[in-house]
């Protein structure tokens, strides 16, 4: 018996471990002379400080990557056990539409930051919620300078984090972006910093109408905020949200694929894959599906649309060159699917979605194409 043998029962938990490169090292050696002592280490930025770590233990750590609180989790953290039931039902139950609604652009409106949820609940108001966003918000901003590789690469990153927010909405250029004096080859390396954070992410278009799809990195990106209720705050925003009846009506409808690509992203556990957009292949064409994503061989197009209409020009071009005929909007309406035909008239199938479902998306894609056979 060994002074080790009674802590089977033990949990040992290192936060903030990104502050000591020695703390990371020594992992290793908890494996290896501690065996049963489990050991969970968090911290933030960790792509960064690993790249400094001179030892560090390949093989003996498993990676799982933290979010902030998709819709599911949400309203489990509200208390809304119920709803979560109905939201877990695939196809959903229609008569739990209008609450589900309600509650998710409540999600909307607050966001998934662990602490701004907390409150929330607490003080069941979103006037209380400001001072929290803010103080997260410099923290961040405080904490990524220190991974900055020298004094313009700490200017262009703050630069970036304070007028990123405006420029959300539509895809951007690395020269000059926010209307700075800095080059292209500037901007592109503090984009990259901050999107190995996970704070401002880079979201690349694809051409791809076929299986594997891979981001063209040549073509402009859109950028995806680490979440929503910040982005909101940022904006100055929640008050108007709260009197829409459609949150996917503000910034020509950039809000509601920002949520649903934050509700994507939250599904990376233990392996970390960003979701694409499309856009035709084609320079002198405009066409873009909002998201596209893979099931078993086939990519599946996902518009995100205003309202329980609206065109679906860009969705219907990518159904036309397809080898399938299996599309997705995601709207203000209710749950159903529908036999369309494109204005080219190809035939295809149409799963309307509510903008709730987003977490449940590749969910009801199988269900999708499982349950609706292919047109003749």
């Amino acid at each position: 018996m060994t002074k080790y043998d009674e802590i089977d029962d033990t949990i040992l938990f290192i936060d903030e471990i990104q502050e000591s490169l020695e703390a990371i090292s020594m992992l290793r050696y908890f494996y290896e002379d501690v065996p049963n002592l489990y050991v969970i280490a968090a911290g933030s930025l960790l792509e960064h400080v690993l790249k400094k770590v001179k030892s560090f233990p390949v093989g003996r750590i498993s990676y799982l990557y933290m979010h902030p609180l998709n819709f599911e989790e949400f309203l489990e953290a509200t208390g809304q056990t119920l709803l979560l039931e109905k939201l877990k039902e695939v196809p959903i139950d229609k008569t739990a539409h209008t609450l589900l609604q309600d509650a998710f652009k409540k999600y909307v409106i607050v966001g998934g930051m662990p602490e701004v949820v907390k409150v929330f609940v607490e003080k069941d108001s979103v006037a209380a919620l400001p001072p929290i966003y803010e103080s997260i918000w410099e923290t961040y901003k405080n904490d990524i300078e220190k991974y900055a590789t020298g004094d313009t690469n700490t200017k262009v990153i703050k630069h970036i984090v304070e007028v990123a927010h405006l420029f959300f909405d539509d895809r951007i250029k690395f020269q000059n972006f926010g209307n700075s004096n800095y080059r292209s080859r500037e901007v592109g390396e503090a984009f990259r910093s901050l999107d190995a954070a996970k704070i401002i992410q880079l979201i690349y278009p694809t051409t791809a109408l076929n299986t594997p799809i891979i981001p063209d990195l040549k073509k402009s990106p859109r950028i995806q905020f680490l979440d929503i209720g910040i982005l909101n705050h940022e904006l100055k925003i929640q008050e108007n949200l709260l009197a829409l009846d459609d949150l996917n009506s503000l910034f020509k409808g950039a809000l509601i694929p920002q949520v649903i690509f934050q509700e994507l992203l939250s599904h990376n556990k233990t392996t970390y894959k960003k979701p694409a957009f499309w856009v035709r292949e084609k320079t002198q064409a405009s066409a873009e599906v909002d998201i596209v994503l893979n099931y078993k061989n086939l990519v599946i197009p996902i518009e995100i649309k205003s309202g329980s209409t609206g065109s679906l020009r860009s969705l219907h071009q990518f159904v036309d060159n397809a080898d399938h005929f299996y599309a997705v909007r995601m709207y203000g309406g209710e749950f159903k699917i529908e036999k369309s035909v494109t204005p080219a008239g190809k035939p295809y199938i149409l799963m309307n979605m509510p903008y709730y479902l987003g977490t449940k998306i590749r969910d009801y894609i199988s269900y999708f194409v499982n349950n609706n056979k292919l047109l003749s």
